[in-house]
């Protein structure tokens, strides 16, 4: 039983009653058709990125962009035309949740159980969102929803976008030092905060179970619900491939697991930092991806495969599916324009995750009826400066470039880099956390014994249904849902 601090919890209520703040609980982000009517109506009316309470009901792989209510999961299905597989390979899409990437379900995930029990008072704490980019704009946004103020940490060499939009959102700023694997960084901030600012929560993602318990109830459920529809009478749901960043999202295939044994995971990383395939370090451009430890809250255990993505196909593929000569080129090889139009959808995480998951049906030799699942975490939205940089230091993309590309770093990727993994190299993984967590960063190695037991994430998963419990009652509290269906 989760404790509860009353006297914080008190002026929380009062906060969000006063702000017309509803929270949803995990079943309604996993099937949002459960939002109360009320906020349906609301929700006609608001913006997709708006600072809005209503939104907080958007976190969702569902929400349909035209009628600003909800649909099926938002996914795309890459052809094996382009992929050159015969396998089906399909990304669920971040783009559609506030602020343009899924990362800030995995915010609220962490927040909610902290906020519903008086764990953190938005009323006098600033909450401190260490990031690689997207999680710490999704914690930002929580904060701009609650008023209260959030600090981001990430690297300094992070995409543009990203600084300038958490800057107009109002959250304080600390850029570390490095690109996107120097995680160890971010962590040294959080310590000096721990130390010297009082008035600060850390929310730390790579060790906070509310990311992957958040994934594993509404990210996997809404593969499970694409597979579904997608199928057919031989369909097998063969793989789910995710870029390990924190390892939440990652989560997601301890459910696929539960319900589908024969899936394999895989965990993606950039072979320029291939700390899970070589115990390697090093920088790389794949921003979404942290590096250089394992996350404290990966189950390594249940990862059957690691991937190395390089980063420079990452980099080219981006130009060749937004450049006007790649287009031109996917066009010509027969592609509709349906899904041209799509590609946009597939930011640099996104185009790492595919190309991994080309990387695991050539390795498994897997058939058309096998389906692979991934995520696309953002788009390309995102990344706008990096296009512009790339024009400045290579010049314009040409035709020529777009069938290289195409070829060599699409099509023509392979399986060098990569490891199927054994019980022992499982373990072998795992055991590198010790000397982040235990040695870094003050976790015991007790509590590292236990992330081996499966049984430890069975329960951590169930906690579920104690958060929701406290999600109704606090809403109870604020009265807001009843005085709305009063009123109505």
């Amino acid at each position: 039983m989760m404790k509860i601090n009353e006297s914080v919890l008190k002026k929380t209520v009062a906060r969000c009653r006063e702000r017309g703040i509803v929270i949803p609980t995990f079943a309604q982000m996993a099937d949002p058709s459960l939002t109360p009517e009320s906020v349906k109506k609301k929700l006609k009316s608001v913006g997709l990125w708006d600072v809005e309470p209503a939104n907080l009901f958007r976190i969702n792989w569902k929400n349909d962009v035209k009628s600003g209510l909800f649909g099926d999961v938002n996914y795309l299905e890459i052809p094996s035309e382009l992929t050159g597989v015969k396998a089906r390979i399909i990304g669920i899409v971040g783009k559609y949740f506030p602020t343009g990437a899924h990362k800030v379900g995995a915010a609220f995930g962490c927040l909610v159980p902290r906020l519903v029990t008086g764990e953190f008072d938005p009323s006098t704490q600033k909450a401190v969102w260490p990031s690689t980019g997207n999680y710490c704009r999704g914690g930002a946004f929580d904060c701009a929803v609650l008023a209260c103020t959030p600090v981001a940490i990430l690297p300094a060499e992070m995409s543009k976008e990203r600084f300038e939009w958490l800057k107009s959102i109002g959250a304080e700023v600390i850029a570390t030092p490095g690109c996107e694997s120097n995680v160890k960084e971010i962590y040294d901030k959080c310590w000096d905060i721990k130390k010297n600012r009082k008035d600060c929560v850390i929310f730390n993602q790579f060790e906070e179970f509310g990311n992957p318990t958040w994934h594993y109830h509404v990210t996997g459920r809404a593969i499970e619900e694409v597979f579904a529809q997608v199928k057919g009478k031989k369909g097998r749901l063969a793989g789910y491939v995710s870029a390990t960043g924190s390892a939440g999202t990652i989560a997601a295939g301890d459910r696929l697991k539960k319900d589908f044994p024969q899936t394999r995971v895989a965990a993606v990383e950039a072979l320029q930092c291939p700390t899970l395939l070589h115990n390697g370090f090093g920088g790389h451009r794949i921003e979404g991806i942290g590096d250089k430890h394992v996350p404290w809250i990966h189950n390594v255990r249940n990862t059957d495969m690691v991937v190395a993505v390089d980063d420079e196909a990452v980099v080219r593929i981006l130009r060749l599916f937004n450049e006007p000569a790649g287009r031109k080129l996917l066009k010509a090889q027969g592609l509709g324009q349906d899904f041209l139009d799509s590609l946009p959808l597939l930011g640099f995480s996104g185009i790492c995750n595919m190309l991994a998951s080309i990387q695991m049906a050539k390795y498994y030799e897997l058939g058309k009826d096998d389906v692979i699942f991934t995520v696309f975490t953002d788009s390309s939205e995102l990344y706008g400066s990096r296009l512009k940089e790339m024009h400045e230091e290579r010049g314009a993309y040409s035709e020529m470039s777009a069938v290289a590309d195409l070829e060599r770093r699409l099509r023509g990727v392979g399986t060098d880099n990569l490891k199927e993994l054994g019980y022992y190299d499982r373990k072998a993984l795992h055991n590198l956390k010790y000397f982040t967590w235990v040695e870094q960063q003050g976790k015991t190695v007790a509590e590292l014994n236990a992330l081996w037991d499966p049984e430890f994430w069975d329960k951590t998963f169930a906690q579920v249904t104690e958060y929701d419990k406290l999600i109704g009652a606090f809403n109870e509290r604020t009265g807001l849902l009843k005085a709305t269906a009063a009123a109505r």
